[in-house]
């Protein structure tokens, strides 16, 4: 449905939409550069309401999963989301000074310098997989840098949703901060406001059809997208090292992270002995599943078919499937880890990006044959290379390209509020996350500045004097 079409069936709810974002501009032209002790205590608001609420947050989210591990949340959705508002805090008043520049012999006297400007008015599109990090995190950068801020929250999790959007009421002006719900027509509406910014984490599918829509108003998008994020095992490492890690990358929030590890390239030679590794620490995890508080469910029903389905295909396509919970009975919507091994590229299962507890598992003989199976496929959200060998890490860095890379670890990249997060080509553009999200969501404006003295008249017209050929003499050279 075409975002006129359900206006026609929905109008109130559209026009209310776009009243939001006309209240919002107005309220950004009424104070265009809000001082430091204002962003501060927007911040400082925001983090009082996350450690006030947390225990609500935590079931919410459990709820709109049927089964959130409520320490995941609190590790992988609370902690950052905290930690990354104080980091903003802490180094706000330096982020927000202009920054001097050099001014050209040629050009004295004068001064130069860039300007961090709040753009306006942000749009930032939450997934469901992490509803509460991926709506704090973009939106602490947003506020930083002094902006308006829409959220649009995914109708899959519709608790977190209005639980968010009641608790932003109490504490924000609907003008500064408003939570838009509703199911994906309402997203395609609002991806289609002349935001000043649009930000927008989810599929690489529903990506292109965002970016489609922002264009209309030539409003700039930063993509936060996925992939089939690779991890290396080298011939070297210690294969309970580099298993516990990626076991953890692939079993927190059941799989169902955007740098989650999708694949694993593992030296031939040592192919079943890391999948023994592997069940063994997974199983150390989760000694059971069921009735287990620390292993999430998939998010809805719709998603476990969808992973299922990958199962049944990579099946009846040769693979050999190991469920490594073969005794346990299913419980609601939580879904076994499986190892895969002898995958192909015609399996859906090495195609898309799984978002589950499934692990292809891709046997190389050398590390130049595992870089170029990375490199013939599109370039990735994260990479993750196990090996302590500092010269075969060197060349893994300069040999491929992805979003963010680990070095023997998986997904704490992404937990680093010093380091910017985005992806590359297929895997998203732009970055936000500590400066580099100030700055995403600033213009760096460019001011040139004289006072009364001014040389360059000695360069104005008419030409040929020579001065000039003085001039051109000095600086073309």
């Amino acid at each position: 449905m075409t975002a006129d079409a359900a206006r026609l069936l929905h109008p109130t709810a559209f026009d209310h939409l776009a009243e939001q974002f006309s209240a919002q501009r107005q309220a950004f032209a009424g104070n265009p550069m809000p001082p430091r002790a204002q962003r501060l205590q927007w911040l400082k608001s925001l983090r009082e309401l996350l450690l006030t609420h947390q225990e609500a947050l935590i079931a919410a989210i459990s709820e709109d999963f049927s089964g959130r591990s409520a320490d995941e949340t609190r590790l992988a959705e609370l902690m950052p989301s905290v930690q990354g508002l104080r980091h903003a805090e802490r180094h706000l008043k330096q982020w927000m000074k202009a920054s001097p520049r050099n001014v050209g012999l040629a050009f004295q006297p004068a001064s130069a310098k860039v300007l961090y400007q709040p753009l306006g008015v942000v749009g930032i599109i939450v997934p469901w997989n992490y509803p509460l990090f991926l709506a704090i995190g973009p939106m602490t950068c947003a506020l930083a840098a002094g902006n308006r801020v829409m959220l649009k929250l995914s109708e899959a999790t519709p608790a977190t949703g209005l639980l968010l959007k009641q608790l932003f009421e109490a504490v924000f002006p609907e003008d500064l901060v408003c939570v838009v719900l509703g199911e994906s027509d309402v997203g395609e509406a609002f991806s289609r406001l002349p935001f000043d910014h649009l930000l927008f984490t989810g599929a690489t599918s529903v990506g292109r059809h965002v970016m489609a829509a922002a264009a209309q108003n030539l409003t700039p998008v930063t993509l936060e997208l996925g992939g089939k994020s690779p991890a290396i095992v080298s011939a070297s490492v210690p294969l309970n090292d580099a298993a516990e890690r990626i076991a953890f990358g692939k079993t927190l929030n059941a799989g169902q992270t955007c740098v989650a590890p999708d694949y694993v390239l593992v030296p031939r030679a040592r192919l079943d002995e890391f999948a023994q590794t592997y069940r063994s620490v997974v199983h150390r995890f989760y000694p059971t599943l069921a009735d287990n508080p620390d292993y999430t469910a998939i998010i809805n029903a719709r998603h476990l078919a969808r992973l299922e389905g990958y199962l049944e295909d990579a099946r009846s396509k040769g693979a050999h499937v190991v469920d490594l919970y073969p005794q346990e009975p299913r419980q609601g919507r939580r879904l076994p880890p499986h190892l895969l091994q002898q995958v192909n590229d015609d399996m859906r299962v090495m195609q898309d990006e799984i978002f589950g507890p499934l692990l292809p598992l891709v046997p190389y003989d050398s590390l130049d044959e595992a870089l170029a199976y990375i490199n013939q496929r599109p370039r990735p959200l994260a990479l993750y290379y196990f090996g302590y060998d500092r010269a075969e890490q060197q060349k893994v860095l300069e040999h491929t390209h992805s979003g963010g890379v680990c070095l023997n670890d998986t997904l704490l990249h992404v937990a680093q509020d010093d380091l910017p997060f985005g992806g590359v080509g297929p895997s998203g553009m732009g970055h936000y996350h500590g400066h580099e999200g100030f700055l995403t969501f600033s213009k760096a404006k460019a001011v040139f500045a004289k006072q009364r003295f001014n040389a360059a008249r000695l360069i104005y017209p008419p030409y040929g004097k020579s001065v000039m050929k003085l001039v051109f003499k000095l600086f073309i050279r």
